[in-house]
């Protein structure tokens, strides 16, 4: 005779990059509960993004686990910053003359690349 678990195992779901209520209530879906050590009022962190979380997307858990939610990079793992495009921008298409390395006689004849 087999016996069936009454609490089967899920997969976590991908939690990183989504919003604290929408990790919530992903998390909720698939019958796990949801802790943020960096956050203890995880209601406040409403529009905040997941960066890390524990266990990982598609490890295999009991349902009614819980899953760790971290929405700041801890000291010293830093963030990349706000990567926004810079303005001006060259301007696109056309040859660019390639320069000589630093402390290189220049060329006699130049050398055209495209960008």
């Amino acid at each position: 005779m087999r016996l069936v678990s009454e609490k089967p195992d899920v997969r976590v779901p991908r939690l990183v990059g989504l919003m604290a209520v929408d990790a919530a209530e992903t998390a909720h879906v698939q019958g796990l509960s949801l802790q943020a050590p960096d956050r203890p009022d995880l209601r406040n962190a409403v529009v905040d993004h997941v960066v890390r979380q524990y266990p990982q997307p598609g490890a295999q858990v009991p349902r009614e686990s819980t899953v760790y939610v971290w929405f700041d990079f801890g000291e010293g793992e830093g963030g990349g910053g706000i990567r926004e495009p810079r303005v001006p921008r060259p301007p696109p298409g056309g040859l660019r003359r390639e320069l000589a390395e630093p402390g290189e006689p220049p060329a006699r004849r130049a050398v055209l690349s495209l960008p």
